[in-house]
């Protein structure tokens, strides 16, 4: 340490002796400074103040049914990507800037200033945002802030709609994309079910199909050997019938009316079937009873109007019941064909679901592949739809009362007093700047010409052993002259500063006028 404050010691001796050069510098530099900081131009700064506000009272009732986007933080990203080369360009356009440009150097230079000076602050949670901007000629600093202002709501507004619109064409285009996908997986699975029918029953599962075809079948079995044995019954009576006049009291038990009768053993036997599962009370019972006494009543009536007739049975050709047996058998005959023919088919129908129950894993598979698409494509199409519905409400809802609102505090104005440079400030440093280049010189000065004040410092430089030193003793003369010249220099030292400082004032004073 004591070192470094012998080396420091040494260095302000030595430049002591060049403080005239120095004090001299100072001067010089200062001067040249405090010119330069009078003659800087004036810049006129221009500021307007916009308030956005983001807040809505349709945006808490339209919530869940509109698309709300987060206007807070495109507010945000809109005030810090404002200050861009596109919108500079529009800006010297549309104020009149580009009228001094000649060349295309000139307006780089211009758009490379711009980029600069132009300003916008913002408090952030308050979305309260200043534009500014510094200028020499104050109705242009103006001019510049208005067309700001006006980007800057433009591009707030322009930007949600360019959005808005552009989400509405895509989803109008995905709209069309899945409405023909839609169609085609309805006509796929159309195709499959026309294919496929027999299978699939026109709505039935194969287990139902499987059970009303095997209903069906058993009870066209049922009604086939009903009707065999009523033609059987009839051909036992046909072949059993004697062609002899019977007396009148035994006419009605003996002859037999072959339609009636056959009627009535069919009733008979579906009786049986129904006590065997209802009652005697039941509907259908009661029903069949009171059919089978109407057909025992009417068989009476038919033997009493032949009886009264006087028709005879002797001529086996000529006895009608004989005629009307043969008819009731043929039409039991054919009865009994067509049922062959239904329980044939209901058969086949049996074998086929059969055959085709190795298919229908198969099919159903199929079928549940179909379907998933189907219903795939029509959730996203309905989806979408939605999604169209509320951008459109969306849309509707900002046209009405805007999601923000651009408000404008305080417009731009000519500023009357200049904002920069600021000369009460650059005055005082521009001095201090102009005194410490005045040390630096005097300490280069002492380096290029340097000067050993002590014994020990020239022992240590030159390496050679010292003798030892001659003193001098200052007269008076000397003494008094060397204490005016110290005078001298702290008074130019004072007189420097005191300059400075009267020239900051009277900077000051004219400010403040």
């Amino acid at each position: 340490m004591e070192d470094v404050l012998r080396q420091l010691i040494a260095y302000l001796r030595a430049m002591w002796l060049y403080r005239w050069w120095g004090l001299a510098a100072a001067w010089l530099v200062g001067a040249i400074a405090a010119g330069a900081i009078y003659m800087l131009p004036d810049r006129y700064e221009s500021s307007a103040r916009i308030f956005v506000d983001t807040q809505s009272v349709l945006k808490p009732l339209m919530s869940g049914l509109a698309v709300q986007p987060n206007v807070d933080q495109q507010i945000t990203i809109l005030s810090r990507t404002l200050i861009s080369r596109p919108n500079i360009e529009k800006l010297i356009r549309m104020a009149d800037l580009d009228l001094t440009v000649k060349t295309n150097k000139q307006r780089e230079e211009l758009i490379v200033e711009l980029n600069k000076t132009l300003q916008i602050k913002g408090t952030g949670r308050d979305n309260l945002f200043t534009l500014s901007y510094e200028d020499t000629q104050p109705e242009r600093a103006k001019r510049v802030v208005q067309s700001l202002v006006s980007i800057f709501v433009e591009s707030g507004l322009g930007d949600k709609r360019k959005d808005t619109d552009s989400a509405r064409r895509f989803i109008e285009e995905q709209i069309k994309t899945y409405e023909q996908r839609l169609d085609e997986a309805e006509n796929r699975l159309k195709d499959f079910r026309i294919k496929n029918m027999h299978l699939m029953g026109g709505g039935k599962d194969y287990l139902t199909q499987v059970g009303e075809v095997a209903a069906q079948l058993a009870a066209a079995r049922l009604a086939l050997r009903e009707a065999e044995n009523s033609r059987d019954a009839l051909q036992r009576q046909l072949t059993g019938e004697e062609p002899v006049l019977l007396p009148e009291n035994t006419v009605e038990r003996k002859v037999s009316i072959p339609e009636i009768d056959g009627r009535v053993d069919a009733l008979e036997k579906n009786l049986d079937g129904l006590l065997q599962r209802y009652t005697e009370a039941h509907p259908d019972v009661i029903g069949t009873r009171r059919i089978i006494e109407q057909l025992k009543e009417q068989k009476k009536v038919e033997v009493a109007a032949r009886r009264n007739e006087g028709g005879g049975y002797g001529d086996v050709n000529s006895n009608p019941v004989y005629q009307q047996m043969k008819l009731a058998l043929a039409d039991a005959a054919a009865n009994v064909a067509s049922l062959r023919a239904r329980v044939a088919e209901f058969e086949g129908r049996q074998a086929r679901l059969q055959e085709s129950a190795k298919l229908l894993p198969q099919v159903e598979a199929e079928l549940a592949q179909l379907n998933r698409d189907y219903e795939i494509n029509k959730k996203n199409y309905e989806t979408l739809v939605s999604r169209r519905e509320s951008a459109n409400m969306s849309v509707e809802m900002e046209s009405s009362s805007g999601m923000a609102e651009f408000r404008l505090i305080d417009p731009p104005s000519v500023p009357l007093k200049p904002s920069a440079p600021n000369r009460v400030l650059l005055m005082p440093l521009g001095g201090a700047a102009a005194l410490l280049f005045g040390l630096a010189f005097t300490f280069l000065l002492s380096q290029m010409r340097p000067t050993f004040l002590d014994g020990r410092s020239l022992r240590e430089v030159s390496g050679l052993p010292l003798l030892g030193t001659v003193g001098a003793t200052a007269d008076p003369v000397r003494k008094r002259r060397r204490q005016r010249l110290n005078l001298a220099f702290f008074g130019g030292v004072g007189g420097y500063v005191g300059a400075f400082g009267v020239l900051t004032a009277a900077i000051a004073m004219l400010k403040l006028s």
